[in-house]
């Protein structure tokens, strides 16, 4: 099940799943310690006419599922025709402190008066294990906490104003014990005051309703590394009142979403709201420490994989670019600090990281047929640099850049001047940007001439002259080598990769997005040179075949989640936007722009009704498939609609003068 809101704070991240159920709870880093994993539910339940009725269990409710425009805020509406009552959420991740607070309006449609009971239950996997936990009733805050070491969660509620009166702690998951919310099934709960081991807790909020009479609940959870200090938080939101740290989260969100007045000239209103919306879920996956991960979605947990709650470089670089382009670029100076910490002595990216700066899991050896190899994606090292040229663009921060210069922009730039095969001039082996094939591939190398460059650029305006005809005269010579070992003239394409081998080369001629996109994006060839033309007709013949929906597949044959043999692969969010930016860049007329705002109303057509953009698509179906939300997604969404507008006004087309404010 994919998530339908992500809310975060930095430190506190909370996502919830289609039933509006919490289903992820990061803490106390962004994409670290999820203390619920997806397979844990913190359920909602309302008992009413003497039975109870779950959300994830009752099919009967319809729940939809919206984010605020402009701001992380959730907007839910529950309702159930048969028990005739409705509940609309409002929930936000507060911006200053680690608070989830849950406003529910609960409102009885039937024309008698009756008695409506409203449950919470909690189920942590506190350090993501089982065994140890601890979940009591604290009668002095009236509140329930869960703790285990220096993880503490404190939840509490309110009805009118009115604290919680009921409550029970148990055990879930042994001894045949289904869980705690089993307790409410007769409208009462036993007040067990604590438990340990495998636990959960429920706490219940009743009240009398007059026919289409409301009452309205707010719920909070803390989360703190001490007892204390979770009473303390719990005092702190009692102080402010949870209604004015939900309105001033709302606000704070609003406030920065907003911080430009764009033009949106030629964009219908659902583009411009998933364009905000994407804003603040890009945001949503930035750590208090630098970091920015995949995807919040544990459910590639559930399939035996690995989560996406990693810091790629690559898909971090993509985010910060987006946030540096959309005028905040104090996100895009944490995460090149947090690259300045994690970076190898010796000048390269490993494939991924945890949020703490400790190293990711991973599938690339250091071994292969028995010879030594460096573990990395090539790409990765090089989008950094070329991200951190185009934050000083937008921050002209001279101070930072000299900061970064010596432990970051050297170290990448000379990697990647002597990581070169000496015969042909193209980047040695590494993996892909997919991560799967081992080689020289024409992304990974157009990655690396654009990188070489920036770091010329940088070396120059910090007035380094012999750093910067190094890396120019490098970048250039790699510039040659990708034309002149990675461009078939017969077919007019780029190839996807080349091993060289004791036979010689070995080319792997697979028609993959990323080759021609590299070319274009990283500037080997100006855009409207007629081989990139021919390679992107080519790129996306091939990879549009038998996608019913629309959009580009990754390359052909793509098995990555594929589930139609007779298509190519699924359709990218992020490979389709490609495109479009290779559109805006060779638009001249008005009439010109029509491809790139069809794929924008495609974008749109596909994304969840919250906004929350996938991975991938199934390509007859076009149901969210593998990682949803994806960070990079929805930074790709950002970036191609920020060169739209910055196209428009180059070539006076926008009615205002300016249609993207940014500096």
């Amino acid at each position: 099940m994919s998530r339908s809101i992500v809310l975060s704070n930095g430190e506190l991240c909370v996502a919830l799943d289609d039933h509006g159920l919490v289903r992820d709870l990061y803490y106390p880093h962004v994409g670290l310690e999820n203390h619920v994993r997806g397979h844990y539910i913190h359920r909602i339940g309302i008992w009413v006419d003497g039975e109870i009725s779950w959300f994830s269990e009752d099919p009967s409710w319809q729940i939809t599922i919206e984010c605020e425009d402009k701001t992380l805020t959730s907007h839910i509406i529950a309702r159930h025709e048969r028990l005739q009552v409705e509940i609309i959420f409002a929930d936000i991740v507060y911006n200053e402190k680690p608070v989830f607070v849950r406003k529910a309006t609960v409102t009885n449609l039937a024309d008698h008066k009756r008695m409506i009971k409203v449950y919470f239950g909690q189920q942590f996997e506190i350090y993501k294990a089982h065994g140890g936990d601890t979940a009591y009733y604290d009668p002095s805050s009236r509140s329930l906490i869960h703790y285990k070491g220096r993880r503490v969660f404190l939840v509490a509620a309110t009805i009118d104003g009115e604290r919680f009166t009921d409550y029970a702690t148990g055990t879930t998951g042994s001894g045949g014990k289904e869980g705690t919310h089993r307790d409410a099934e007769d409208g009462l709960l036993s007040k067990n005051p604590i438990e340990h081991g495998q636990v959960d807790s429920v706490l219940g909020l009743y009240a009398e309703y007059a026919p289409q009479e409301s009452h309205t609940i707010f719920y909070w959870l803390v989360a703190a590394q001490s007892i204390v200090g979770a009473l303390e938080l719990d005092q702190y939101v009692q102080k402010k009142r949870p209604e004015h740290l939900l309105r001033t989260a709302s606000n704070y969100w609003h406030a920065w979403a907003t911080a430009y007045d764009w033009q949106f000239y030629g964009m219908t209103p659902e583009q411009v709201v998933l364009f905000y919306k994407s804003l603040l879920y890009v945001r949503a996956h930035v750590d208090i420490d630098g970091g920015i991960i995949a995807s919040v979605d544990s459910d590639m947990l559930q399939h035996g994989y690995d989560t996406y709650a990693y810091v790629w470089p690559r898909d971090a670089a993509y985010a910060a670019l987006a946030l540096d382009r959309a005028g905040d670029p104090n996100v895009a100076k944490r995460f090149f600090e947090f690259c300045q910490t994690v970076i190898a002595h010796n000048g390269y990216f490993m494939h991924k990281y945890l949020p703490d700066g400790s190293l990711g899991s991973s599938w690339h050896p250091w071994v292969l047929n028995g010879q030594l190899q460096i573990p990395i994606q090539e790409d990765e090292t090089a989008l950094v640099i070329i991200a951190l040229r185009e934050h000083y663009s937008h921050s002209h921060d001279l101070e930072f850049l000299e900061t970064m210069y010596n432990p970051l922009i050297e170290k990448a730039a000379d990697f990647m001047v002597h990581y070169r095969d000496r015969e042909t001039n193209l980047p040695e082996a590494s993996y892909d940007l997919w991560e799967e094939k081992r080689g020289t591939s024409t992304f990974t190398a157009a990655a690396v001439y654009g990188a070489l460059m920036a770091a010329a650029d940088l070396s120059n305006i910090l007035g380094k002259g012999k750093h910067e005809t190094r890396y120019r005269e490098a970048a250039v010579e790699v510039q040659a080598a990708i034309m002149r070992h990675l461009y078939d003239e017969k077919t007019g394409t780029f190839v996807k990769l080349v091993r060289k081998e004791e036979g010689g080369f070995v080319y792997d001629e697979t028609i993959d997005i990323s080759s021609v996109y590299g070319i274009f994006s990283f500037g080997v060839l100006p855009s409207d040179d007629p081989r990139l033309s021919r390679a992107f007709e080519t790129s996306v013949r091939t990879l549009s075949r038998g996608i019913t929906i629309g959009g580009i597949a990754r390359y052909e044959n793509d098995e990555y989640f594929r589930t139609e043999r007779d298509v190519v692969g699924d359709p990218w969010i992020t490979t389709t936007l490609w495109y479009a930016e290779y559109l805006i860049a060779n638009a001249h007329t008005d009439a010109d722009f029509d491809r790139v705002r069809e794929i924008f109303n495609w974008v749109v057509r596909y994304a969840r009704p919250s906004g929350i953009l996938s991975e991938q698509l199934h390509p007859k179906t076009g149901a969210p498939a593998s990682s949803s939300p994806l960070a990079w997604s929805h930074a790709s969404y950002i970036s191609a609609v920020l060169k739209y507008l910055d196209r428009l006004e180059e070539l006076g087309i926008c009615f205002h003068k300016v249609c993207n404010p940014v500096p």
